[in-house]
């Protein structure tokens, strides 16, 4: 049997520290947490750098550090930095060299990276080992070229080879949610369905479970299947809460691919132990015939300027679309006859369908709408112009020509924000590997000695 203790969903997240003692009482076999994801879009992939203020997570990341050096096990961390790119690696890496000194432990730390070279990445491309995901955008050797950041995202032989080093803490780059759940049980010869399925269910921790936000959980993983164990006081783990997880960022609630093969569920039984904990079996791994990880890549996609207006006449509310559609006529024209082509003007409609957009299929207005003018550039200073051209547009446009000239509300003066560089996923796809460690590099350092 392997206890995997998951603090939380992500670092920086917080967690109950409660939950995490008791779940050190259960004497664990390592801590596992994940570190990010491509959820909050690309700028972090783009830039190489985390969305997590670095004081929370130098908090809970020391906390963490004391847990395992009680726990006496190892602790690893996944998609470090959010986007698991080399400089978020090393922006922790950093971190933790800052605990050790100001905590005087002594740390035996291995870095497993998934940043790709471009070059190594365009000679692959052109051998073929680069394949399509769906959907995929249309790949080339100039798009691998104009990416910022390439990450391959390790399974769990990658997280494995960093683990038989013997260290104390594994921070690694970008990673499936799975791997760093799966990659002990695994090596110990658990059942590889179950381990699979219990990663997956494990990956957000107490997502699964009746209180989300209570954090940490227990997974026990054996030769047959798993069970998992809520740690929060108030929190439960029951047959639907653990079998509805497979729905969660998964197009088949079916089926899970993994670098080296897939998860079947189709077969699994869950059964609740008592009316805190499920036991899962029946779960089937499927070796596949090739190895394959898949690729995220970010690049540069222009520089942006933002305006905001709020309207709230009842007959502009009423007509918004046809209000912003003049204005995007009327804007474009002006602006490409002052400073020509290159640009591009989106006007979103919040409170009626920002969120889905065309497929919002009920957006009512309200009472009021803001209407976000996003104006995109290849450099800040014409992005900013073309904001300009827009800001009389969304102040006084009137619907027709033949009435008064209205005033709407801009809610900060001057209107426009600068966001500057704004960035793209441009890599959907898989890489083929002979050997699953040719894509990343692994080294090792003593700390505190």
């Amino acid at each position: 049997m392997v206890k995997v203790l998951i603090p939380s969903g992500a670092l920086g997240l917080g967690y109950d520290r409660k939950a995490l003692a008791r779940g050190i009482a259960e004497k664990p076999d390592i801590i596992a947490i994940d570190g990010g994801s491509t959820d909050s879009g690309p700028h972090y992939l783009g830039t190489g750098s985390s969305k997590y203020a670095r004081g929370s997570t130098k908090a809970e990341w020391r906390e963490l550090m004391e847990a395992r050096a009680e726990a006496g096990v190892p602790l690893i961390i996944g998609t470090a930095g959010t986007c698991g790119a080399d400089s978020a690696v090393d922006w922790l890496v950093d971190i933790t060299r800052e605990i050790v000194a100001e905590t005087g432990m002594k740390v035996k730390l291995a870095v497993l990276k998934s940043g790709q070279r471009q070059d190594a990445l365009i000679d692959a491309f052109g051998q073929g080992k680069i394949t399509p995901l769906e959907p995929a955008p249309e790949l080339s050797e100039d798009v691998i070229a104009s990416c910022s950041n390439i990450v391959a995202l390790a399974g769990a032989e990658q997280i494995q080879a960093a683990l038989e080093t013997g260290a104390d803490i594994v921070i690694a780059g970008r990673t499936t949610d799975t791997a760093i759940i799966s990659a002990l049980p695994l090596s110990r010869g658990c059942h590889a369905g179950g381990v699979w399925h219990g990663a997956k269910i494990g990956e957000c921790g107490a997502l699964a479970t009746t209180a989300p936000n209570s954090g940490t959980i227990l997974i026990e993983f054996d030769a047959e299947g798993f069970t998992i164990s809520p740690m929060g006081a108030d929190a439960r783990a029951t047959p639907h809460t653990v079998s509805a997880h497979m729905l969660y960022e998964n197009s088949n609630p079916d089926i899970l691919y993994e670098p080296g093969g897939h998860l079947d569920v189709r077969a699994a039984k869950y059964e609740a132990v008592d009316d805190r904990r499920v036991r899962v079996s029946g779960s089937e791994w499927v070796v596949s015939d090739r190895y394959t990880v898949k690729l995220e890549g970010a690049r540069l996609a222009g520089f942006q300027t933002v305006s905001l207006v709020t309207v709230r006449d009842p007959r502009y509310v009423a007509n918004i679309r046809a209000w912003c559609d003049d204005i995007m006529i009327k804007a474009t024209e002006k602006a490409r006859a002052r400073v020509g082509e290159g640009f591009e003007i989106e006007l979103r409609l919040i409170g009626l369908d920002a969120t889905l957009g065309v497929l919002d299929t009920e957006a009512k207005a309200g009472t009021e709408i803001g209407v976000l003018g996003l104006v995109t550039a290849p450099t800040e200073s014409l992005s900013r112009e073309v904001a300009k051209v827009l800001n009389p547009y969304l102040l006084h446009h009137p619907l027709t020509e033949e009435e008064e000239m209205p005033t709407f509300a801009f809610p900060f003066s001057p209107p426009e924000v600068s966001r500057g560089a704004v960035y793209e996923f441009c890599l959907n796809h898989v890489l083929e590997l002979e050997d699953p460690m040719e894509a990343f590099t692994l080294t090792f350092e003593e700390l505190g000695q």
